[in-house]
């Protein structure tokens, strides 16, 4: 190959050929020099917008070579500059003989051509880059080929075709090749030459000519397997990953396998991935018949007189060259420090040009005086990294102690910033704006080296070692970096700074720097001592391209022998490697070299043999080929067919023997050369990689494989079924090599990983992502999904779900929903809480139209969702997300949707969710920009929910509000928080408009009026509120007034407004004359600038609705307001009431003109909104007659008919008197979790729910539904079901004859599993029994133990009746079940037994699993598993994965805790946590853990840290503490009679904290609760929680 660009010489070459609308990015160097022919550029438009990323390839022209005369067929020389024309694809007509296919023009007469004899290089070429467009070198040819690239229909009519299919409709032969591509039906051995391109070759985009070059356009990828391996091997998650991505790199090979074309050069680098992790192979060098072995050994750029020829013609890198081959070099003095540092930084992936991961170099000299080895001043210390230097040992200790996440430095040494300032005189000042400081101030930037070098913490950059021009200013404003006084210009610097680098000195100590950059001291204890810990990755399983790579593990060795002076040294003669180590002496020094060298070793990795097979065995052209011989697709295609082959099943597994099988059956599958052979060995190279993490040949263990056949050691280390593969792959013999087919049919690949592959292959095509979204809904609608198989549909979901995010149109927003709901049906629980769950959040947060959003809005879809994941899943994820909705000026089709919806779940909610979860949140809006249809939920839910609900939940929260903000308005608050204040009162003002309308006349009055001395009156008469706010009040009382009538309003009303009349007649502005300009403005503007515009809001209403006379009898001062009205406002009583009450219709009218949020116009109360008109919620039609007297408006006192009692939720108390009202100081969109819950010890209800003790209690996820379990008539176990709505009971289950002790629910199968020594499995609805479980005691053997081996202490610790507390003896059978915990991720149930073990149930099939048998190391009696928990690692993570437990936590009777790993049953760690039984564990967060105890404590532990002594200990229960639940970092603990509050955030020097123990008062707060309690439950949702007793009652609690 000939001499590539320099970077700048390639660069200027970009904008001669494509001007500069063409950006040049960064080039892509083939070496450690910064030299290439690549470039990642990009095409900027006229707005300024930059699109994504493109590789331009430059490529010699070889007269001689295939490609340049297929490029030279399609582009003449003749042909002027103009923009690409698509070239056309002509049909092949194939002549079917026998299965053998004649085609003209077969075979190549070039005799250098190294593509396949078995067709003409045209059609290969064509084939392999069938989208390409061919013609000469132009920017509006780049552009259209970027323009078409984005739009998405390069293959769209592939994707039609595919959708055609499926909908069963004709279709066209593209199809048909695709599915031949990817292995419909089955792949087949050889291929034909076609016009589609695979979905795993990287799509050429476009081949332009030019009189000197060849460019090929290929679309960058943000990932190579090289980067992930590198930076983030995570980002495989598991093994199925690594499979589906072998199965990607081979189907391609085999397709061109079966052209008879080999890659040549397979290896992570050319395998590149998308964001979704689709994989790309990389055939540039492929189609150019490039292969390494061509490249000059030498680096010079191919432009004459390029000024870097003379920069780098002292080095002595060449392109290829292994890290042993330049370590060696470098330690015996042949190669310079600078040589070596450039190749460090090319193996670490640092790339030149790329100033996000710039190629870094040590600062060695502070430039304060001229180097000068024989004087210590101005040199660097290279032991301590340049952050270290710069911030100080102490401010590193500092952060390292005080960060979350312990570190000393970040994760880049060399930072974006750093080099464009280092850089600023020759970038392009966009650059710059970008990268360092929006607004371009030339000043700002260090104008000397030394200011330079002091200014910034970042290592160094190699142009300060070889550029002089890095120092000239291309910038008007900007001077010249000034270079130190003792060098006289930048030539001169240059030479003496890189004369520093190589110096005596610098060479004694740059392995220590090496150590810090690139070494062992990246990591572990090392780092710590060198103060050199990164901050971490946040997300470790996220795919990264860049970061800092350790490359050794030990310290590496010093230099052995210094670089002799130039005078001194002969050039031509080269110290060979074995020269250099026979000769020196220093043995010690030469053992620590070899032992470095092996264990960097992996720093070489070879993928490819580099066997050619001799020129007689080469491939014979044929004009025959055979096709269609394998393929066995119908005559008719059809959506059946496709069916047929996406079917799978999640259990299908292989064993060893069947790769033994498979092994034995590959001797029919050859490879038909050499080369192709090749490729198979490196594909067996790679597949070891991605298991051990490194790589399995490097340049020495190659040779001795080949040589003698031993093959490396790190085969040992694969997995067993993996060895057999590799080994088959790489084997001496290339013709024992097995085909790829032959590797795509192996066991390794189970059903799913093909499945998958089927159905995301079209998806990865280039087109419009609204057809991508057709195919999958389609596709999916047609049974795909379900056919797959669980497993396989979780796999696509990640490629698939990501497609809605984007904006759709409403029939994309259609199949979106189908997809959506195909999804939710076919996944398992977990998989829709990590994948689905967090995309429905990010589509209700979208702003705007959105008509997918208004679907999942529809209460059919959440209804749906319930069903799937369960009410409290729904609660925590996306309920908040619904109200999001109302809030801040939302589209009204949202607004309504969710409006709807909200009203029309409430009633299944419930009243205490419907409260806590969807009013309160929505009162707390009040003011915060809540709209219309957020106040309207407020009031169609008090309508549907009736009277009684009105008066006990939303008025006095309504009233609360009030209250607050009067209080607020006579305390001085910044101006935003008056703000919040009376737009609050003006929402919950329109919100009580709307409750009074569904409110009968006493209640009006005796809650309104009444109650308190009438609340408007209250408002009214507040002197500091403001003006709107009193307007709003006024009108609201005229309202109110107005529906209760005169009467009412004469005898209730009257009385209180009197007193504000009086207060208004006799203020200042009554006492002032007529103002004519006044009443004007009034006209124009109908706005209150003063109190005393509230006579004319009020008296003219009150005189029309009273009568003037019964106003006047009313209110003493009327005279005085009525002239007030003549003069102001030309007012004067008439006996008709047209003209008074046109004001009071003005006044009616202005309302909204005060609020930002207007009522709706229509009657809330009596309608509900839906999406394209009015309709009545299900739930309401579903009630009948019963809520519809509930929306009448009453005119007459009348009494409800209904007890109260018999209400539903009727023990339910108002959140209002522990609620402070809206917090105007909180965070705007506060969620409802965020709300605080104030407990305040009461009993609101009580129910004897056992004849003896409750023992357990199980709430179900809507906090409906209650289980308990306990001590039932004579002595025999019960449990009985609760319907808390009414505190009512069935008999759930009576098949326990022993006493019930534990109580597990299991949602997902509606199972309940109880616990009385055997395990009862029953269905929660039916309470017909499942199955029963127990122990085979014959097992454990004699696990009884007499009473005098029990020790006195032990032995009084669990001296309780068996009966009572729910204590068990420690002489309790080790065969018998003791305690249960449901691992809901896995869908296994895991008891506690008697003799301290483990066992494992399968619910779902009612059988038992592993056990896990205790180790009694620990204590010398035997210890019972009194309480199981397992990690919380249960809940979403940020990046949308869940994992399963990592561990789960057993407590002992004996005190002890134990902590095992959840995948392999190891014991990690045991500890005493207490002196006595363990009575509960609990998980809040995966790193801690809560015990409690009989020993009266209450322990949190660090699992992270030394659990020799808890991280909080709580103390000051009096008794034992028989249990406790968990709410955020709350803690409920329960002792005898009384209940304790403590909390995870409560911080100590000592870690100790009292808990002040307090009995539970009943609802009177006179009589207090003296019942032993057992048990005790949270309803977080509700902010309830239920505790049972010894005797027998179930209380519940606020």
């Amino acid at each position: 190959m000939e001499a590539q660009f320099c970077f700048d010489c390639l660069q200027r070459q970009i904008i001669t050929d494509f001007s500069d609308k063409l950006l040049f990015n960064h080039a892509l160097a083939a070496s450690a020099l910064p030299f290439g022919s690549d470039a990642v550029v990009q095409v900027s438009s006229s707005d300024g917008e930059v699109s994504p990323h493109f590789i331009l390839m430059y490529l010699p022209i070889d007269e001689d070579a295939c490609f340049t005369k297929y490029i030279n067929e399609h582009c003449p020389e003749e042909i002027e500059s103009s923009p690409l024309e698509t070239r056309p694809i002509e049909p092949q007509i194939l002549i079917n003989d026998g299965g053998k296919t004649s085609l003209p023009g077969l075979g190549c007469n070039s005799s250098t051509c190294d593509f396949s004899k078995r067709f003409s290089c045209l059609r290969t070429l064509t084939s392999m880059a069938p989208l390409s467009q061919i013609g000469p070198v132009s920017f509006p040819a780049f552009d259209e080929l970027a323009s078409r690239f984005l739009s998405g229909v390069t293959e769209e009519h592939v994707l039609h075709s595919l959708n055609l299919l499926i909908q069963g409709k004709a279709t066209g032969r593209d199809i048909i090749n695709f599915l031949n591509l990817i292995g419909v039906p089955a792949f087949t051995g050889t291929s034909f030459p076609g016009c589609v391109r695979h979905p795993n070759i990287v799509p050429i985009l476009g081949m332009m000519k030019s009189p000197t070059h060849i460019n090929i356009i290929l679309p960058k990828t943000p990932y190579t397997l090289e980067n992930i391996l590198h930076y983030s091997p995570d980002a495989l998650k598991s093994n199925w990953h690594i499979k589906f991505l072998m199965y990607q790199i081979l189907s391609p090979l085999r397709y061109m396998h079966g052209l008879g074309i080999a890659h040549g050069n397979i290896s992570p680098s050319n395998i590149l991935l998308t964001d979704s992790f689709w994989c790309w192979l990389n055939i540039g060098d492929t189609l150019t018949l490039q292969s390494n072995s061509k490249l000059s050994r030498k680096i010079v750029c191919r432009t004459e007189g390029c000024h870097s020829n003379g920069i780098y013609a002292d080095l002595k890198l060449s392109h290829h060259t292994d890290w042993h081959t330049v370590f060696i070099r470098w330690w015996s003095g042949e190669l310079t420090n600078f040589d070596y540092l450039l190749f460090l930084n090319n193996i670490a992936g640092r790339r030149w040009g790329d100033h996000t991961f710039h190629t870094v170099m040590p600062w060695i000299i502070d430039f304060s005086v001229k180097p000068d080895e024989n004087n210590e001043t101005g040199w660097r210390n290279l032991s301590k990294s340049k952050w270290r230097l710069a911030k100080g040992d102490e401010q590193l200790d500092f952060t390292y102690l005080t960060s979350e996440i312990p570190h000393h430095v970040s994760d880049e040494c060399l930072s974006e910033l750093a080099v464009c300032s280092y850089k600023a005189r020759r970038l392009p000042l966009s650059v710059l704006r970008t990268a360092v400081r929006s607004v371009y101030e030339p000043n700002e930037y260090p104008s000397t080296m030394q200011r330079l070098y002091q200014w910034t913490p970042d290592e160094c950059i190699p142009e300060f070692y070889y550029d002089p021009k890095i120092f000239q200013s291309q910038h008007s404003g900007m001077s010249d970096l000034a270079v130190p006084s003792w060098a006289s210009n930048p030539e001169e610097f240059i030479k003496l700074h890189r004369d520093a680098l190589e110096s005596y000195r610098v060479s004694c100590q740059i392995h220590h720097w090496i150590d810090i950059i690139f070494g062992y001291k990246m990591s572990g204890e090392p780092a710590i001592s060198a103060k050199n810990v990164m901050l971490p990755p946040s997300e470790p399983t996220h795919a990264r391209s860049a970061g800092r790579r350790q490359l050794f593990s030990l310290p590496h060795p010093a230099r052995w022998g210094v670089i002799k002076k130039s005078s001194q040294h002969n050039p031509d003669s080269v110290m060979g490697e074995k020269h250099v180590l026979h000769e020196t002496s220093n043995l010690q020094a030469l053992e620590k070299a070899a032992t470095f060298i092996e264990h960097a070793s992996h720093l070489s990795p070879l993928y490819n043999p580099g066997l050619e097979e001799p020129s007689s065995q080469e491939e014979v052209a044929s004009e025959t080929f055979e096709y269609g011989r394998d393929t066995k697709l119908p005559l008719a295609l059809d959506i059946n067919f496709l069916l047929q082959n996406i079917e799978a099943h999640d259990c299908c597994t292989s064993g060893y023997q069947d790769f033994i099988l498979w092994r034995q059956n590959i001797s029919c599958s050859k490879n038909p050369s050499a080369k192709i052979a090749n490729d198979v060995f490196s594909i067996g190279c790679i597949l070891a990689e991605l298991h051990l993490r490194r790589p399995l040949f490097n340049p020495a263990s190659l040779a001795q494989y080949l040589h003698s056949g031993v093959l490396p050691k790190l085969m040992q280390e694969l997995p067993p079924q993996v060895n057999i593969l590799v080994e088959v792959c790489i084997q001496k013999d290339w013709k024992r090599r097995p085909s790829i087919k032959s590797l795509l049919e192996s066991p390794y690949f189970p059903a799913t990983i093909r499945s998958s592959y089927l159905f995301l292959a079209p998806l990865q095509l280039l087109s419009k992502d609204g057809s991508r979204i057709r195919y999958i809904s389609s596709y999916a609608k047609s049974g795909a999904l379900k056919l797959m198989g669980n497993f396989a549909a979780k796999m696509c979901a990640p490629h698939c779900l990501p497609l809605l995010l984007a904006p759709l149109s409403d029939t994309e927003a259609e199949w979106a929903y189908i997809v959506l709901k195909e999804f939710l049906k076919c996944l398992n629980l977990q998989a829709v809480k990590t994948l689905i769950l967090p995309v429905i959040q990010k589509i209700l947060q979208t702003t705007g139209y959105s008509h997918l959003k208004v679907s999942l809005l529809q209460d059919s879809f959440v209804r749906e969702l319930w069903s799937r994941v369960g009410k409290q899943v729904y609660l925590e994820n996306i309920h908040s997300m619904v109200l999001s909705n109302l809030y801040v000026s939302p589209h009204k089709s949202s607004s309504g949707a969710a409006s709807v919806l909200l009203v029309g779940s409430s009633d299944e909610l419930g009243v205490p969710l419907t409260v806590h979860q969807t009013i309160l949140p929505l009162i707390q809006w009040f003011g915060k920009g809540l709209c219309s249809d957020g106040i309207d939920v407020i009031v169609r839910i008090g309508g549907l929910l009736g009277e009684t609900f009105i008066v006990k939940q939303i008025l006095p929260l309504l009233k609360n509000v009030v209250q607050s903000c009067i209080d607020a308005s006579s305390v001085s608050r910044p101006e935003p928080i008056q703000s919040w204040s009376a737009l609050a009162l003006m929402d919950c003002l329109m919100t009580l408009d709307g409750i009074v309308g569904l409110l009968s006349n006493e209640v009006v009055v005796k809650e309104l009026i009444e109650d308190g001395g009438c609340l408007y009156i209250q408002l009214l008469m507040t002197s500091n509120l403001g003006m709107p706010s009193l307007q709003v009040g006024a009108t609201s009382l005229v309202a109110v007034s107005q529906q209760i009538g005169p009467e009412l309003t004469t005898l209730y009303v009257m009385p209180k407004l009197k007193e504000l009349f009086e207060k208004l007649a006799f203020s200042e502005e009554s006492r002032s004359g007529p103002s004519w300009k006044v009443l004007k403005n009034k006209v124009e503007n109908e706005q209150m600038e003063n109190r005393m515009d509230l006579v004319l809001l009020l008296y003219p209403p009150f005189a029309s609705l009273l009568g003037i006379e019964t106003l006047r009898q009313c209110c003493t001062t009327w005279l005085i307001l009525e002239q007030y009205l003549l003069w102001n406002h030309n007012w004067k009583w008439e006996k008709t009431e047209e003209s008074s009450r046109g004001g009071v219709d003005n006044i009616n009218a202005r309302r909204t003109s005060y609020s930002k949020n207007p009522t709706s116009e229509s009657n809330p109360a009596k309608v509900f909104r839906h999406g394209f008109g009015w309709s009545v919620p299900q739930s309401q039609v579903d009630k009948g007659g019963k809520n519809s007297t509930s929306h009448k408006r009453h005119h007459h006192v009348t009494s409800s008919s209904t007890s109260r009692d018999q209400e539903p939720w009727h023990w339910f108390p108002s959140p209002a008197t522990s609620w402070d009202g809206p917090d105007f100081l909180g965070r705007v969109g506060a969620s409802s979790n965020e709300i605080p819950w104030k407990i305040s010890a009461s009993v609101i209800h009580s129910v004897r729910a056992h004849h003896g003790a409750l023992r357990s209690s199980a709430v179900c996820q809507d906090e409906c539904t209650v289980f308990t379990a306990g001590v039932g008539p004579g002595f025999k176990g019960s449990v009985q079901k609760w319907d808390l709505s009414r505190i009512v009971s069935s008999s759930a289950y009576d098949g326990h004859e022993e006493v019930v002790n534990d109580i597990c629910l299991i949602a997902l199968y509606e199972r309940i599993a109880s616990c009385d020594g055997t395990i009862h499995v029953w269905n929660s609805q039916s309470g017909k029994n499942i199955s029963v479980i127990a122990e085979n005691s014959s097992q454990y053997g004699s696990s009884l133990m007499s009473a005098s081996k029990i020790h006195v202490d032990q032995a009084n610790m669990l001296d309780f009746s068996s009966h009572g507390n729910g204590i068990l003896s420690s002489t309790y059978d080790g065969s018998m079940y003791t305690c249960m915990h449901h691992l809901e991720t896995v869908s296994r149930l895991v008891a506690g037994t008697g003799n301290g073990s483990l066992r494992f149930i399968d619910i779902e099939e009612g059988q038992k699993l592993h056990l896990w048998r205790s180790d009694s190391s620990e204590s010398s009696f035997p210890s019972l598993i009194s309480s199981i928990c397992s990690c919380g690692s249960t809940k979403m993570q940020t990046n949308g994965a869940a994992s399963s437990p990592s561990w789960i936590a057993a407590g002992q009777s004996s005190g002890h805790c134990r902590l095992l790993d959840m995948r392999s049953g190891d014991l990690i760690t045991s500890w005493q946590a207490h002196d006595g039984y363990v009575t509960k564990l609990a998980a809040p967060e995966d790193h801690l853990l809560v015990s409690s105890s009989l020993d009266k404590t209450l322990r949190v532990w660090d699992l992270r840290k030394n659990l020799a002594s808890p991280l909080i200990l709580f103390r000051g229960h009096s008794d034992s503490v028989s249990g406790f639940s968990v709410w955020g970092q709350d803690i409920i603990s329960i002792s005898r009679s009384k209940i304790g509050l403590s909390s995870l955030s409560q911080q100590a020097s000592d870690g100790q904290h009292r808990i002040t123990p307090q009995y539970l008062y009943m609802a009177d707060r006179e009589s207090r609760n003296m019942s032993v309690l057992s048990n005790i439950t949270i309803l977080p949702f509700s902010r309830l929680f239920l505790v049972g007793t010894e005797d027998g009652y179930l209380k519940v609690c606020c």
